[in-house]
């Protein structure tokens, strides 16, 4: 009886040990499967503007200024930007455009945006900032390109003389500062009451997102209808083969 008693408590003193050990084996098997998952790297959209000068490249910095870039996507997106002009430019500091055609006439625009000069980034040559009247939140369609490191124009204090313009992009290459340096020279004069406007327009011909499929007026015309109703009657032969 004694040698029972003996038995049955050596087992249960096993069993007893062996269940710490064994959540400890699990808790390390555990740590060990473990996955990390690592963020993509999401790219910048890039705007490809189109001049009578030439083609500027642009890199929008959407992760730093969401609201800027959305707000001048949506623009671009509306083809708001082709036709207008960049309206004033002064040579050592800025290209400005965004909505005016080539009479100085301003498009239709939409409500101003708050107001990113927080975001950390400077206005240093070659960076695309919003353009704004006094007032911080009347950004909408105009921006301007810096030609040289405008530190003046960041912010440094939340009141409206020190709050700053938002940097939401950059020049994205070499090939295309070259062509905002071009523009910089070109001859102005004062028109009415802008001052600082190109004598002959430099024109924004079209501007556009890189990388998404476009498609042109000319290629529109000429798919036309008969290639749509061809591919209809294409559809339709194949069901018939697949029921036969």
């Amino acid at each position: 009886m004694k040698a029972k008693v003996s038995i049955v408590l050596s087992l249960t003193l096993v069993l007893a040990l062996s269940i710490p050990l064994f959540a400890q084996d699990t808790a390390e098997t555990e740590v060990k499967t473990e996955v990390k998952v690592e963020e993509k790297e999401v790219k910048n959209p890039m705007v490809l503007i189109e001049t009578n000068h030439g083609n500027i490249m642009l890199e929008l910095f959407q992760k730093e200024a969401p609201i800027s870039v959305e707000n001048f996507l949506s623009y671009v997106g509306e083809g708001f930007y082709d036709g207008t002009v960049f309206h004033r430019v002064v040579t050592g500091f800025v290209l400005q455009a965004g909505g005016l055609n080539d009479k100085l006439k301003q498009k239709e625009q939409k409500s101003g945006i708050e107001n990113e000069a927080t975001n950390g980034l400077k206005n240093l040559r070659g960076t695309l900032s919003m353009a704004r009247t006094s007032d911080i939140t009347s950004g909408t369609s105009h921006f301007f390109v810096n030609l040289k490191d405008n530190s003046f124009l960041d912010h440094t204090g939340m009141n409206p003389k020190q709050y700053g313009y938002a940097v939401f992009g950059k020049v994205a290459d070499d090939a295309s500062m070259e062509v905002v340096d071009k523009i910089a020279e070109v001859e102005v004069k004062t028109q009415g009451q802008f001052q600082n406007v190109p004598a002959k327009p430099v024109v924004i011909e079209k501007a556009v997102v890189v990388g998404e499929e476009m498609v042109t007026d000319k290629e529109a015309d000429e798919a036309g209808e008969p290639e749509k109703v061809e591919k209809e009657i294409k559809k339709e032969q194949k069901k018939l083969g697949e029921k036969d």
